[in-house]
């Protein structure tokens, strides 16, 4: 399956140059570095989690963990500057909610634009510290490579905070 319209569509409509980058079939964000012999810490993984009830989208380099810990304080800072409840429990999305809420897009390889899809977008400011990196694209044998600074131009609610702890 290619590279899903939707995704491609956001990214011509907002003038985003990027490259489209093929490897072998990669369920892991890790394995996907393995794949191009590259440093994990230039390819993205993506989590879909929820807080409360509300999902969000989260980016870190493949070699790291979640810190839920951190990712609770920067999704509460964030909810403070909105004047929002504060986050009681972060969990990972089911399968499920997947499957509903991110339409045409293959479980595991959800891209980091939270706003395309109209959620909440934190990303472990490591990753961005990269000039460039390589993202989901929502098929499992083709990726994307971006510039950090169009990411950041992407996603215009983007939150970039520590998130994670340790290597994988």
């Amino acid at each position: 399956m290619p590279i899903p319209k939707k995704v491609l569509n956001f990214l011509e409509k907002n003038k985003t140059a990027y490259k489209i980058v093929e490897h072998k079939k990669a369920y892991t964000a890790f394995n996907k570095a393995e794949s191009l012999k590259i440093k994990p810490n230039l390819v993205a993984k993506t989590l879909v989690m929820k807080a409360d009830r509300q999902i969000i989208v989260v980016s870190l380099p493949a070699d790291k963990k979640l810190d839920e810990v951190k990712l609770k304080k920067a999704v509460n800072a964030a909810r403070k500057k909105e004047n929002g409840k504060p986050v009681k429990k972060i969990t990972f999305a089911s399968q499920k909610t997947l499957k509903e809420k991110f339409k045409g897009i293959k479980l595991g390889v959800v891209p980091p634009f939270g706003n395309l899809f109209g959620y909440p977008t934190f990303i472990n400011n490591s990753l961005l510290k990269n000039k460039e990196i390589i993202i989901n694209s929502g098929d499992y044998k083709l990726s994307l490579k971006i510039k950090t600074s169009s990411l950041k131009k992407l996603i215009p609610c983007l939150v970039s905070a520590s998130l994670s702890k340790g290597k994988k």
